[in-house]
């Protein structure tokens, strides 16, 4: 049952960011280019979730360079994000340790910046399990690729040699960017997701880490 295993990481390695902190940061990046007073509206815009389209028509209503200010929202987002998890804010979830049981090669995909990632990997000693890992660069471009597109994820599996993988994630897009990429998925639903009705399905649906060396086992069937 599958050559590889690749894991979100938000929400599913990694304990989800408090929404304050999102708000805090997108602040900070229209203080860092000069709209100290922005709307509330605009803040949460940019606080989490953002498209391309969003980012433009706030970008275009203070007359920002979209490029410029998607820099700092990103540098001021991972800053606070490491800063979180060294204060010991954002940690791990209890069965990560799980993962140390699994006998395939292992990835991550996130949506969340390449810096955060790399840097929470390393504070929890998790990098030695990874192969590759696959988050966001500060640009505008990274916001078109991340999921529910499958670049990211196609990039991983080309790392790992192999499209036979299962992607483990926490979120509908995970499992959008899984079948867009041709590969099954497993939704993790923690207690952040307990009462979410996903429009996709599945092919996996489990409570936690320890159910992933199940389905390798071929213990766990998958959905019809």
């Amino acid at each position: 049952m599958y050559e590889a295993v690749v894991f979100d990481n938000d929400g599913v390695l990694m304990e989800l960011t408090e929404m304050a902190l999102h708000r805090r940061a997108a602040r900070d990046a229209f203080d860092a280019v000069g709209v100290a007073d922005p709307a509330d509206e605009h803040v949460e815009a940019m606080s989490i979730g953002v498209t391309v389209p969003k980012l433009h028509a706030v970008c275009e209503h203070y007359d920002l360079d979209p490029d410029r200010f998607w820099h700092e929202r990103d540098s001021h987002m991972s800053r606070r994000q490491q800063d979180a998890i060294r204060r010991g804010e954002k940690g791990v979830y209890d069965d990560v340790g799980t993962i140390n049981a699994l006998d395939r090669p292992m990835g991550i995909v996130s949506s969340n910046q390449q810096a955060t990632v790399d840097f929470g990997l390393d504070a929890f000693d998790l990098a030695r399990h990874f192969e590759t890992v696959y988050g966001r660069e500060p640009t505008v471009e990274s916001l078109r690729r991340k999921k529910p597109a499958p670049y990211y994820l196609e990039a991983a599996l080309s790392d790992l040699g192999t499209t036979d993988a299962l992607y483990v994630g926490d979120s509908e897009t995970d499992v959008e960017a899984a079948h867009a990429a041709g590969i099954d998925a497993a939704f993790v639903r923690r207690p952040h997701r307990a009462g979410e009705n996903l429009s996709v399905t599945p092919e996996y649906e489990i409570d936690g880490l320890a159910a992933v060396s199940r389905i390798l086992e071929g213990e766990l069937p998958a959905s019809d």
